[in-house]
């Protein structure tokens, strides 16, 4: 979801400002901020009652090289107290890090760092770790496979077992500014500790994405839009995969995604999956979408839901009990990171 262009400089200092928003609709309500602004950041829910933010890029006073920079921040948000703290740093600053929950264990599995490069470029790192909130501390557990570390996969977990789909090996952010799209599916079983060996249908996407939307509902594994080697290559497909059948495969369903958008959040509220957001919106200044849009697997169907309180890209959705939080993001494509955290009424 990041491109430096040269409007950059002027984007990131919007993140200060007032934004104009949408009228406030009945179906969201604004949270307290998180204490700063943030975007490319991982959100995952840690029961009983945590929301975690991981990583991601943050707003820094250095113009000697760019305004931005890699965090290895983690904060946790108190759903009953509407707080914010901050906990133990990641082991390694990355960003569009693969993050999961299982057995009220936060997995990292890999995502994107800034390796020094004299042009600035976000490369994929398979560095992977494990935080349990008993100990407090990160324990490093074996990394992604060869050939298969990315950031930016969508990411679910069935049965004790995280599923990487897909995502992307490398973001320039200048020069040729490309962006490296992959195909290939990966699962971490977390009770061996051990990547898991796919039969060969179920090894890669039917096509590329990144910053796609991603659910796990009834034990089948949904990829949801998303884009291929660059951000206006948005896509409105939904692939699925039966995560109790891995020998059948990806297929794609029917109903397509009403509006094509990649860098989208997604979260799951009573078996249907809630698309938020997203860049590559050729139709508005900002270059994002607004759209709110429900998607219902038993009848293959999408559902318009209104927008968003203020649309953003770059960032991330849990949905717990009958709400989804959406904390952050960036309000312009390629940038301008804020600080909002809202929360919708499903």
């Amino acid at each position: 979801m990041y491109k430096i262009t040269p409007v950059f400089f002027v984007l990131l200092s919007l993140v200060t400002t007032t934004l104009s928003r949408p009228s406030k609709s009945s179906s969201w309500n604004p949270l307290a901020s998180l204490p700063i602004p943030r975007q490319e950041h991982t959100t995952v829910y840690l029961p009983p009652s945590t929301i975690a933010v991981l990583g991601g890029i943050i707003p820094t006073n250095d113009t000697s090289t760019l305004p931005i920079a890699t965090t290895s921040l983690v904060e946790f948000y108190s759903i009953p107290n509407n707080t914010w703290s901050t906990s133990v740093p990641l082991p390694r600053a990355m960003n569009h890090i693969n993050a999961a929950v299982v057995n009220r264990s936060i997995y990292i599995l890999g995502g994107l760092a800034d390796l020094g490069e004299m042009q600035p470029a976000w490369r994929a790192v398979p560095d992977s770790f494990i935080y349990s909130p008993g100990s407090g501390a990160w324990t490093s557990i074996p990394g992604l496979p060869v050939g298969e570390a990315r950031g930016s996969a969508a990411v679910g977990v069935h049965d004790g077992k995280i599923v990487l789909a897909g995502g992307m090996s490398d973001l320039e952010l200048s020069g040729n500014a490309t962006q490296s799209t992959v195909s290939v599916v990966s699962i971490f079983d977390t009770e061996r500790r051990e990547w898991v060996k796919l039969p060969s249908k179920a090894r890669y996407l039917p096509e590329g994405r990144d910053h796609a939307g991603a659910a796990v509902v009834g034990g089948k594994m949904f990829v949801l839009g998303g884009r291929t080697q660059g951000q206006e290559n948005v896509k409105d497909t939904v692939f699925i995969l039966d995560l109790c059948n891995l020998n059948a495969g990806w297929s794609v369903s029917k109903a397509r995604m009403p509006t094509p958008r990649g860098g989208v959040a997604a979260g799951v509220v009573g078996g249907k999956v809630y698309v938020f957001g997203g860049e590559g919106n050729r139709g508005t200044e900002s270059g994002v979408f607004d759209q709110v849009e429900v998607y219902d697997k038993v009848r293959d169907r999408w559902e318009s839901k209104g927008s968003m309180r203020v649309p953003r890209h770059g960032t991330y959705a849990v949905g717990v009990g009958r709400r989804v939080y959406v904390p952050g993001g960036g309000t312009r494509q390629s940038g301008a990171p804020v600080a909002d955290f809202d929360v919708f009424e499903a």
